[in-house]
């Protein structure tokens, strides 16, 4: 299956041609699961389209880590390939996406031959940290309604959609709270004004 190769214009033509001869492009649709926890990887993915997120899980509750976007991959899991580990995550395809796969085991003799190739994974781990260090003054500084406005402010943004199509639970799994707290502040949004509920979906009508 083909693909733009334009998602791969920071790498040197001549890599490209091997990534694209040597790996495998995948359509997944919503929902489909590309890695689980405990499993080795064998393959490392870039999104060429659609998003994918990536999570973990705590005494069943699961925790959301970052998305990727397209023309991104994923440092951990890129971390567990080259040390040869099991994976620490879950990878889930959030959208319908194509992804390209590419076979862990050419990583170790491309990182050496292409030192660009390493950029791609050194952006990535200075995006995750910034993300982390924003979720850290999150947790400090704001309160569960601004959290929750901002994530479904970013999810808008990511799925390039007018609302957000996903359940109370669900949102509460990847704030790490209960579907309670997740219920009742959406309440208190809607009264605001901030946001509008209805059949699924959740809008956000003005800015905060």
């Amino acid at each position: 299956m083909s693909f733009d190769r334009k998602i791969l214009s920071f790498l040197k033509p001549d890599l490209v041609d091997k990534i694209v001869r040597e790996s495998d492009v995948m359509v997944l649709e919503k929902g489909t699961e590309i890695l689980r926890a405990h499993q080795y990887v064998k393959v490392l993915p870039i999104v060429v389209d659609g998003l994918v997120k990536v999570y973990s899980r705590f005494d069943e509750k699961e925790l959301l880590l970052y998305y990727i976007e397209p023309a991104q991959s994923c440092v951990m899991t890129f971390y567990a390939a080259l040390k040869n580990t099991p994976s620490k995550v879950f990878a889930i395809a959030e959208e319908n996406s194509k992804v390209l796969l590419i076979p862990v085991h050419f990583l170790p003799s491309w990182l050496k031959e292409y030192p660009d190739f390493n950029e791609l994974f050194y952006n990535q781990f200075n995006l995750r940290y910034s993300e982390l260090l924003d979720t850290i003054g999150q947790l400090l500084l704001d309160k569960m309604d601004k959290r929750l406005y901002d994530h479904l402010k970013k999810k808008t943004e990511l799925t390039g959609g007018h609302a957000v199509i996903m359940s109370h639970n669900q949102i509460a799994n990847e704030l790490g709270t209960a579907r309670e707290v997740i219920t009742r502040v959406l309440k208190k949004l809607e009264n605001e004004g901030k946001v509008v509920q209805n059949s699924g979906e959740i809008k956000i009508l003005s800015a905060w």
